[in-house]
C-alpha cells in the first residue's frame, strides 16, 4: 500500500480510538483544617454505602476498586479507622440530537468499461436530512472520606462519565475500575500553602 493511502487509513484508525476512549472528569472538595497524613486507617461505612442506589454487585465492584486504591496509598482496614468510607452514586439519561445535513470532501473509485480503474478526490455530499436522536447515560460515583473522631466529612471525590451501558461483565468491571483510579487519584489533595 502506497503512503497516498497510508495516511488515511491511520487517521481513520486514531480518530475510532480516540472516540472509543470516554473520560471521566474528576472534582473534589475537602476540609482545609484536616491533616491528611495521619490518616493510616480506614473502614467501610456500611449506613451510606446501602443508600447508594446501584445494584449490590455494583456496589462490591466499587468497594473492590477501592479497597486497592487504598491499599496502593497505604492504607490498612481496621475495626477502629481513622477514616470511614462510604459511596452514593447518581445517574441521568442523556439526549444528543444531531442536525444530518452538511457536505464535505472524500476519496473513493470507479471501475469503468473501456479505460479501467479510476481514483481520485473530489466533493461528497451527505444524506440524511433531519435530525438523529442518541441516547447515553451519564452516572457520578461520590466517594467521601469522614473522620471517625470528628465525625465530619474531610474529604469527597466525585467521578463524572459516561457509563458503558453493556452486558459485558468484564467492560463494566473496567469502567468502574476506571471511575474509582481517576478519584483516587486526587487523593490526598495537595495542600498549598497561602502566603
Amino acid at each position: 500500500m502506497n503512503s497516498f493511502f497510508r495516511l488515511p487509513m491511520l487517521l481513520l484508525v486514531l480518530g475510532l480510538f480516540l472516540g472509543g476512549c470516554s473520560s471521566v472528569d474528576v472534582l473534589t472538595d475537602y476540609d482545609q483544617t484536616a491533616t491528611f497524613a495521619n490518616y493510616k486507617t480506614y473502614a467501610f461505612y456500611k449506613t451510606g454505602i446501602d443508600r447508594a442506589q446501584i445494584s449490590d454487585l455494583d456496589k462490591r465492584r466499587i468497594l473492590r476498586a477501592i479497597e486497592d486504591e487504598m491499599a496502593l496509598k497505604g492504607f490498612v482496614k481496621s475495626e477502629d479507622p481513622d477514616l470511614l468510607v462510604s459511596i452514593f452514586t447518581t445517574e441521568k439519561e442523556r439526549v444528543d440530537v444531531y442536525n444530518n445535513v452538511g457536505w464535505g470532501y472524500g476519496w473513493g473509485g470507479a471501475w469503468g468499461w473501456g479505460y479501467g480503474p479510476g481514483w481520485g478526490w473530489g466533493p461528497g455530499w451527505g444524506y440524511g436530512w433531519g435530525p438523529s436522536v442518541s441516547t447515553s447515560t451519564e452516572g457520578a460515583l461520590y466517594i467521601d472520606l469522614i473522620d471517625t473522631r470528628q465525625k465530619e466529612l474531610i474529604w469527597q471525590g466525585r467521578g463524572q462519565g459516561t457509563l458503558g451501558n453493556t452486558s459485558n461483565i468484564e467492560k463494566k468491571e473496567a469502567r468502574i475500575r476506571e471511575f474509582v483510579s481517576k478519584i483516587m487519584e486526587a487523593y490526598p489533595p495537595e495542600i498549598i500553602a497561602s502566603r
